[in-house]
């Protein structure tokens, strides 16, 4: 008989995963799957990046990139763990991942922006992984995050937005003066640019 993944802790869930296939060179189709729902777990991950198993945090890096493989969003704005024949609920403080590094290049006369999350993904900004940009009311800043695959985000790193505003630039969007940034000829504005110059003074 098969063990609750649920009750069955960390072992169980490698197997459970085990059992789905073997994605160690990306991530699982987990969007053609629609297994039954199985419960929550008592895992997190928290806005650090870092995943949490019952209060503690998973020390095994190659773990938690494994477990990364089977991660979805759903409609429902819940986060799982998904496999064929299994789907269970885990707790997202944040965003999913943590963008680590970024990486700008020109190709074919257009800059491409290429940020490394902390589970390894390579992901370029633009229409199909595009970048936004949160106002937080506190402070009047931004928090910015980077579409990964399906509805899951990574949360850029102060380094790596400090990075990428050396890379932003004045753009005129409907009409108003945007700091924004380009990538593979999309336009992501992040805030007007007399917001931004208010904010510097």
């Amino acid at each position: 008989m098969n063990e609750d993944p649920v009750k069955s802790g960390i072992d169980g869930l490698q197997a459970m995963i085990a059992r789905a296939g073997d994605f160690a060179r990306g991530p699982a189709p987990v969007d053609q799957w629609e297994p039954d729902y199985c419960g929550e777990l008592d895992m997190e991950i928290r806005r650090d990046g870092t995943w949490f198993y019952m209060g503690t945090p998973i020390g095994r890096q190659a773990l938690v990139k494994l477990f990364a493989t089977v991660l979805r969003k759903d409609e429902d704005g819940k986060t799982y763990l998904v496999t064929p024949v299994e789907k269970i609920g885990i707790r997202v403080e944040d965003a999913h991942f943590v963008a680590v590094e970024v990486n700008a290049h020109e190709q074919d006369g257009e800059q491409v922006i290429t940020f490394r999350t902390n589970v390894g993904d390579l992901v370029e900004a633009g229409a199909e992984n595009p970048l936004r940009f949160v106002t937080v009311m506190e402070n009047e800043g931004v928090k910015p995050y980077l579409l990964v695959r399906g509805r899951l985000e990574a949360l850029l790193a102060r380094s790596v937005m400090y990075e990428l505003i050396a890379l932003g630039e004045e753009i005129e969007v409907d009409g108003t003066p945007m700091f924004s940034i380009k990538s593979k000829g999309m336009v992501f504005p992040i805030m007007a640019s007399n917001d931004l110059k208010r904010l510097s003074a």
